[in-house]
């Protein structure tokens, strides 16, 4: 991947059907009607391939963009438990 260290690859991968997924694939394929709408097209009948290929380009992009933000997440998790653990006076148990 071009946009994700190597480090990214000991994460598990997100789910094909995350929100990023589902809401790009909707994205992909409303501008595929927007299209047809634009070029006086039938709107569902006209153009199914770009439909599908709409959708299958947002869904795909979805979930590259969750496995981006999931490796980024883990990373400042790391760095703030990696800082916990070397500054243990800064964050004593109340009890």
């Amino acid at each position: 991947m071009a946009f994700l260290p190597d480090e990214a690859r000991a994460l598990p991968p997100p789910s094909l059907f995350n929100r990023a997924s589902v809401w790009l694939g909707f994205v992909g394929w409303m501008t595929a009607m927007l299209h047809n709408t634009f070029n006086h097209r039938p709107v569902l009948r006209a153009g199914i391939h770009r439909q599908v290929l709409f959708t299958t380009v947002g869904w795909f992009a979805g979930y590259y963009l969750m496995k981006r933000t999931e490796y980024f997440y883990a990373k400042v998790d790391r760095e703030m438990l990696e800082y916990v653990r070397h500054h243990p006076e800064d964050f004593k148990i109340a009890g």
